[in-house]
């Protein structure tokens, strides 16, 4: 079994071979544009808050204040990947005892910002550890699932892995 991150969560649920190739250790993401964007974001939000991104086990909190667990994206672009990736993060801190509500900021192209309220219930927890059976059973392949290409393949950091 390997340790679940929020980012193979994400690509689990967005690209199948994604999240295979990057559990497989085979990482194209260093010359993504779109990936180096999301870093510099990071870093911004780092630097303005006082809470910075935190390290717990498999997961990297972007921000926690006394009521939220908050998630920073670059965009709305796959919104219900985000959302699992920030349940994940809530889980992880309740298995340690600490329960929060989460917060995805999207940070939009003109300049203001979407939030959306992610809350942990039964039925969440449920259903990601599903996710968690699922991406065990399919890392454990020998091989990546065949990639179906869709629009947002283009803007992806495995595109000419997969495609070219």
């Amino acid at each position: 079994m390997i340790k679940i991150t929020g980012t193979l969560i994400n690509y689990y649920l967005h690209c199948k071979t994604q999240c295979w190739l990057s559990a497989n250790r085979l990482n194209l993401e260093d010359n993504s544009e779109d990936v180096r964007i999301g870093r510099v974001l990071h870093e911004i939000n780092e630097e303005k808050n006082k809470y910075s991104e935190i390290s717990l086990g498999n997961v990297k909190i972007d921000k926690i204040t006394d009521d939220y667990v908050i998630e920073f994206k670059k965009s709305d672009s796959d919104p219900e990947a985000a959302k699992w990736q920030l349940l994940l993060e809530l889980f992880t801190l309740k298995q340690k005892g600490i329960e929060k509500k989460g917060k995805l900021e999207y940070a939009e192209k003109n300049k203001q910002t979407k939030t959306e309220i992610v809350i942990l219930d039964d039925a969440c927890e449920t259903k990601l550890l599903k996710i968690f059976e699922e991406i065990n059973t399919l890392v454990e392949e020998k091989t990546p699932p065949k990639p179906v290409l869709v629009s947002k393949c283009k803007k992806c950091a495995y595109y000419e892995y997969c495609f070219i």
